[in-house]
């Protein structure tokens, strides 16, 4: 496992602090955990992104997400994301 450090602002070192203490958490598990939560994320709004724009197909938006294809089709509902273009829909159908 490899190691990082990084310097951070005060009032976020205080909000880390407050997050360990009410997660009973220690330090460095408290940091993956938000360090993978954040990085999930991340990888999620990427994939909405190419999906919206075109770039990848539906099945692949959700492989590159890491969420089956029913939550991905619930977070594209949520930002009124349309997907169904001619050109993706017998590649997700060979997919499925």
């Amino acid at each position: 496992m490899g190691s990082i450090s990084a310097r951070v602002p005060d009032d976020l070192e205080e909000e880390l602090q407050t997050f360990i203490d009410q997660e009973r958490l220690d330090t460095s598990t408290a940091i993956r955990k938000l360090l993978s939560e954040g990085l999930e994320e991340w990888r999620t709004e990427q994939a909405l992104e190419r999906l919206e724009r075109g770039e990848v197909t539906f099945s692949k938006a959700a492989e590159l997400a890491g969420v089956d294809t029913w939550e991905l089709a619930r977070l594209a509902r949520e930002r009124d994301i349309t997907w169904g273009g001619d050109d993706h829909l017998e590649s997700d159908l060979d997919d499925l």
